[in-house]
Parts: structure tokens; sequence; C-alpha cells
């Protein structure tokens, strides 16, 4: 038996433990793959492109996305000492990391769910 399959058939006692719950309190939701994806696909952005390039996000919650992704080493935070402030975002090598990841499912979703 591969060591995959192996984890897979892994009982947790809890849900919590779970790699993939994990991954998703910390990388899913409505947003944060979202930028990780337009990240991907641009490779540095400002903050007000991502605020333009996402309809429906809050300033407020665009930030506190960020700070998160920050926090996780998923992306890097850029500022500049200008006025206006000029900030800018790019993923980091773990953040570049989920392109294979994302790319998936984005090819199962277009397959199943359009």
């Amino acid at each position: 038996m591969k060591t995959e399959e192996k984890i897979v058939e892994k009982k947790y006692q809890q849900a919590k433990e779970c790699p993939i719950t994990i991954f998703m309190e910390q990388i899913g939701g409505k947003w944060k793959p979202v930028i990780i994806w337009l990240l991907l696909s641009n490779e540095v952005m400002r903050f007000n492109e991502l605020d333009k390039a996402i309809d429906g996000i809050s300033q407020k919650m665009l930030s506190q996305q960020l700070k998160d992704l920050e926090k996780l080493n998923l992306i890097d935070r850029k500022s500049y000492p200008v006025i206006p402030p000029k900030v800018e975002y790019r993923l980091t090598e773990k953040g570049k990391s989920l392109k294979e990841i994302l790319t998936i499912i984005m090819n199962w979703s277009n397959q199943n769910l359009r």
C-alpha cells in the first residue's frame, strides 16, 4: 500500500486533525483562493487592483484576507514610503506551490459544476 493510501485510511480522533479540514480553515473560503489565483495570474498586484478584480469583496474584508495570507507566509507585502501609499502583493514560494492544487480544482469545477 502506498504512503498516500495509508494517510487516507488514517482515522482522526476529531475532524480538526484532518489535513483537509486544516487546509480549508486556513486557505479555504470565499476570498483567499481567489486572491491566490489572481496573484498566480498577475504575479504582482496592488491593493486597489485586487479590490477591482474581486467583485463583491469589501475593502475591510480584502485587507483582512491579505493579512491572513501574509501570516501564513503565502503572500509577501511590500510597502513603499511614498505618498499616496503604494503597497504591492506577490506570492511567496509557498504560495506559488498552490498553483497545481488550484488548477486541478478549477478544471474539476469547469467540468462538473457549470
